[in-house]
């Protein structure tokens, strides 16, 4: 073969004098190899195994779109994550997936979504009604709350009491922290057996497939209509017009629980932050908001009426990308701008690398939400949602549920910041981390 160029390798030895670091924060390691052997490079990580990691937006382009069918999901979500949440959209792999993603697309059209919106705006009001005033708050738990609150509303409308919504939300970040142990401490699997952590888990996943399975079929006897998401996941018929059986679809809720809460939280709450150190955003959004409010009916007018917002969302979203990794394993050989990619191997695209390369953006550490004036610019380069056949299902829902709650929260209130640095956990996602603010009521 032609032209072929090597990966620059870095050895198992440096990997391992690292890991401490890196079990810490992998991405200033990563950083510092990306700046050292371009934007690919292989790292071994024991006998035989290596991942190759990539801040190449071409090739992120060209493994997620361009040939995304050599291309599948790693075990971190066909193995890991369905041992905690079954086999749904994130889990899946092949003619499952395709299956499963034809039914559900149509519940996820912005049309239907648009019947959800007076749901997600209550639980909003409801949520932000909690923050106190007048002294520092740690504002992530309550994004954290709200993200979960909305998508419970709009799956169960009113069907579903507190006590089943806080035990929910509980299992949901209770499986998520186990899964973080387990893939950052690998080496500790024996233990995380033995000693019943994993049968710990498991069990209250099924309790929370209980609890689902029993909202579920009181829906189904009831004969009553919500037009909630519930309804709309009922209502949906594949080919053969059989509907999902109830497993399946516990496979589906637990999944949204999951993807639809913790990254849109997370974004939240950098966006609040990096709202805190621009005074001079908010009060544009405050100047938009007024506006939209006073010259639209409806709450799908009033988004489509904060454009703004939603670019101040956009540019969040590059700095502190919530899901900052996406990796994909290849399942034929593959070249890509001369470099062998070997069958079966493991690759890791930074979100959080190509979100901020110098080549790809002007002024890339800078906070300017009007980048995204024209999105189309950057529509090769930018991935807050993934990219391709896969792309997120939830990404005009979460879209919505933050414009609405960045609107609601610059109206109520002054924000600032009562420290200098966004701080961040990279984990499962890219995780906050003392997000102390203070606001103050206008």
């Amino acid at each position: 073969m032609k032209n072929i160029k090597a990966i620059p390798t870095v050895p198992a030895w440096e990997f391992y004098k690292n890991s401490l670091r890196i079990l810490e924060n992998p991405l200033i390691f990563h950083n510092k190899k990306f700046q050292k052997l371009g934007d690919i490079f292989r790292l071994k990580i024991g006998p035989g195994s290596s991942v190759i990691f990539s801040r190449n937006a071409a090739f992120a382009q060209y493994a997620l779109q361009k040939n995304h069918k050599n291309f599948s999901k790693t075990t971190i979500q066909t193995r890991d994550m369905a041992k905690y949440l079954g086999k749904g959209l994130l889990t899946s792999e092949g003619e499952h997936w395709r299956k499963q993603r034809k039914l559900i697309q149509p519940a996820f059209h912005k049309k239907q979504l648009l019947v959800l919106l007076n749901s997600i705006k209550a639980a909003i009001t409801t949520e932000l009604n909690k923050i106190e005033t007048g002294k520092p708050v740690d504002i992530f738990p309550v994004f954290n709350d709200l993200a979960f609150q909305t998508v419970v509303k709009s799956l169960f409308s009113s069907a579903v009491g507190q006590k089943e919504i806080n035990r929910l939300q509980y299992i949901t970040e209770a499986a998520q922290k186990m899964l973080v142990r387990e893939l950052r401490q690998p080496y500790l699997g024996w233990w995380f057996s033995l000693s019943g952590k994993i049968k710990e888990h498991t069990d209250l996943t099924d309790e929370a497939r209980d609890i689902l399975r029993k909202l579920i079929e009181e829906r189904r006897t009831s004969g009553e209509r919500q037009d909630d998401l519930l309804d709309m996941l009922l209502d949906a018929k594949y080919e053969d017009g059989s509907s999902m059986e109830n497993e399946q679809l516990i496979d589906e809720i637990l999944i949204l629980f999951t993807a639809g809460h913790e990254t849109t939280s997370n974004a939240l709450t950098f966006t609040a932050q990096l709202l805190a150190q621009h005074p001079g955003a908010q009060e544009r959004i405050l100047e938009e908001v007024k506006k939209a409010q006073q010259e639209t009916n409806s709450l799908a007018e009033f988004i489509q009426a904060c454009p703004y917002t939603k670019m101040v969302i956009e540019e969040s979203m590059r700095l502190y990308p919530p899901v900052y990794f996406i990796d994909r394993l290849n399942n034929e050989e593959d070249v890509f701008d001369g470099l062998e990619i070997p069958k079966g191997s493991t690759l890791l695209f930074s979100m959080f690398e190509i979100h901020r390369h110098k080549d790809l953006w002007e002024d890339p550490e800078r906070f300017d939400p009007e980048r995204f004036t024209d999105p189309r610019k950057y529509s090769s380069c930018y991935y807050p949602f993934g990219a391709g056949p896969r792309m997120c299902i939830g990404n005009n829902f979460a879209m919505y549920e933050m414009i609405l709650t960045v609107a609601e929260l610059v109206s109520r209130f002054e924000i600032s910041s009562c420290k200098t640095e966004i701080e961040f956990q990279p984990l499962i996602t890219l995780k906050p981390k003392n997000s102390i603010l203070k606001f103050i009521l206008r």
